[in-house]
């Protein structure tokens, strides 16, 4: 069983940044693919970015490539999201999902993941 705790949310001005950190409970936290989500309001979840156990494998949705960084920190049991650039179609809850690595055509999707953090409010103002 593992635990996630996103925190790091915020409101900011668009063109500005945040960082997002998701902690993760347990010994086994480099054999996780870590993911980062989110959901707007009245839009489905969809895939941000994540990073493969050992950070050899990043990916990224177009939406946000270039200007988020994913990274981990697996002494620290923690992976963020460098958030740069924020648009205001960037407002959601982002979401941080552990999940045994499956292959890459599982990263982008709900169904790779099996551990989900409460989610914390980002909100890009125009």
């Amino acid at each position: 069983q593992v635990q996630l705790v996103e925190s790091g949310g915020g409101l900011v001005q668009a063109g500005g940044s945040l960082r997002l950190s998701c902690a993760a409970s347990g010994r086994t936290f480099s054999s996780y693919n870590m993911g980062w989500f989110r959901q707007a309001p009245g839009k489905e979840r969809e895939f941000v970015a994540s990073v493969s156990g050992t950070g050899v494998f990043i990916y990224y949705a177009d939406s946000v490539k270039g200007r988020f960084t994913i990274s981990r920190d697996n002494a620290r049991n923690t992976v963020y999201l460098q958030m740069n650039s924020l648009k205001p179609e960037d407002t959601a809850v982002y979401y941080c999902a552990a999940g045994q690595w499956r292959g890459s055509a599982y990263v982008r999707i709900s169904d790779g993941y099996d551990y989900w953090g409460q989610g914390t409010q980002v909100t890009v103002s125009s």
